[in-house]
């Protein structure tokens, strides 16, 4: 009959006519970080608002590259003849390798793209690294910022090049248009517990004997 009432939609439709708040969110936040990350990549290249300082910003993305620091850290645990000094270098070894393998992973089963802003011209890289999420530079800058603070005695002066040098890292990330603001920021958290997971896993003498007979 006329009067009958008209048949409900499919849920599906229903749920595109009533997108969640989560939805719209975490859209929204998207917007945000793509619209962000295009303003603030001041040197993604030469004609850039900040193009001359490019060459300085590739600088510092080399300071944080994973290659420097494996063979800087296999070096001086070869060179070594201080058994605290080997224990340490070991484990910051240790942390690096991880840190590789974990950033690797989760750029691989993420897999955002790199802003389209951004030139493929970086130090060294494999297969994942034209994936964005999360910024191994900015994870591998809390993790080492982390693990020198803590076994490093260092001046105030020298702690606070430390975090600084993270820092300018992590940001020179965004301004470089290699990543996101929130590839780099995920990127720092996820460096920062890291370090928490390498502490818990300390390898030491009495817990990888056979590691340290090697050296």
């Amino acid at each position: 009959p006329g009067s009958s009432a008209a048949a409900p939609l499919p849920e599906e439709d229903c749920m595109k006519l009533n997108p969640s708040f989560l939805g719209i969110a975490l859209s929204s936040l998207l917007a945000i970080d793509l619209w962000a990350s295009k303003r603030l990549g001041v040197c993604a290249g030469e004609g850039s608002a900040w193009g001359s300082a490019r060459p300085l910003m590739k600088v510092i993305e080399v300071s944080g590259h994973g290659i420097p620091w494996l063979l800087g850290t296999f070096y001086g645990l070869c060179q070594s003849d201080s058994s605290a000094a080997r224990e340490v270098l070991l484990n910051l070894l240790f942390a690096l390798l991880l840190d590789l393998v974990l950033v690797a992973v989760v750029k691989g089963l993420v897999k955002r793209r790199r802003p389209t802003h951004n030139k493929m011209d970086m130090f060294v890289t494999i297969s994942v690294d034209k994936y964005s999420f999360p910024s191994g530079h900015a994870t591998r800058a809390a993790l080492v910022c982390r693990f020198v603070l803590h076994h490093l005695v260092l001046a105030v002066p020298l702690r606070v090049l430390v975090v600084l040098w993270a820092l300018i890292v992590s940001i020179s990330r965004v301004m470089l248009g290699r990543h996101n603001v929130t590839d780099v920021l995920c990127g720092l958290l996820l460096g920062y517990t890291l370090y928490s997971m390498v502490e818990y896993c300390w390898l030491s003498p009495l817990s990888a004997p056979a590691l340290f007979a090697l050296w």
